[in-house]
């Protein structure tokens, strides 16, 4: 009788693979647990420092402010409410009695200084009044009292403040009145020119005279008194004929001459 060698040995083969593959189950179910285990190791460590983490902050705030409570919402600011301050300053009144008040009259030359000089001069005329030339018929050109007339020699519209006599070059000048020469000079314009102060709120001024003058400066005149002769020296009217060109002045102010001298 033949032995069947293939049966035998399957039988052999199929106990040890079972063995084989129930220790090779317990094994992977032994490292699936295991592994498991390890998981949840760290798991918990993880939540125990993260726990731990925040314990600590907690404590570290509530150790620097324990007593202050936390705030849920930000606090709004209000803008505090503009304020206008008035200072009102008072003076106190004083009065004084009538019996205390004093009122110095000013003195004479004050009072006489600060009066106008139309007024101290009004109604003051020139003295011992002398004509400043011989011949007095001849008006070239008369006072314009303030309107513009036509210069004939510059060919401009202007005031005329005196008034032109004519006479023949070396003519005497005589000083109308007493006064004071207080200027000579030779003029741009008006050449040689004398003035003479009569100290009564009137002044004289001849012009056009020749160099060769009979005064100086300083020098006190009666009326009649020689001032000089007629010349050619004033450019500004050389278009005339030779003429005396003679001023007055009262109180600051032009005045025509003729009306005092005739």
């Amino acid at each position: 009788m033949k032995k069947n060698l293939f049966a035998d040995n399957s039988a052999g083969k199929s106990s040890k693979g079972f063995y084989s593959a129930l220790g090779i189950s317990a094994v992977m179910i032994a490292a699936a647990c295991f592994f498991a285990y390890d998981q949840g190791e760290k798991l918990t460590d993880k939540s125990l420092i993260a726990e731990t983490s925040v314990a600590e902050q907690d404590t570290a705030v509530d150790r620097k402010v324990t007593d202050v409570p936390k705030q849920t919402t930000v606090p709004q600011t209000k803008a505090p409410a503009a304020v206008t301050y008035r200072i009102v300053t008072t003076r106190a009144a004083v009065t004084v009695p009538a019996a205390e008040i004093i009122v110095d009259d000013p003195p004479a030359d004050q009072a006489e200084a600060e009066q106008p000089a139309e007024e101290v001069n009004a109604g003051i005329k020139l003295e011992n009044v002398k004509p400043p030339l011989a011949d007095m018929s001849n008006i070239l050109a008369p006072y314009s009292g303030g309107e513009l007339v036509k210069n004939e020699t510059t060919g401009s519209w202007q005031t005329h403040n005196g008034t032109d006599i004519a006479a023949e070059v070396g003519a005497e000048v005589f000083a109308v009145s007493n006064g004071e020469v207080i200027k000579v000079e030779n003029d741009p314009l008006w050449g040689v020119t004398v003035i003479l102060n009569h100290h009564n709120g009137y002044m004289t001024r001849y012009c056009g005279l020749a160099d060769d003058l009979s005064v100086q400066e300083g020098d006190m005149l009666v009326s009649g008194d020689v001032i000089g002769v007629v010349g050619t020296t004033a450019d500004i009217e050389s278009a005339l004929a030779p003429h005396l060109h003679i001023e007055m002045k009262h109180s600051g102010n032009y005045i025509d001459p003729m009306s005092e001298l005739t």
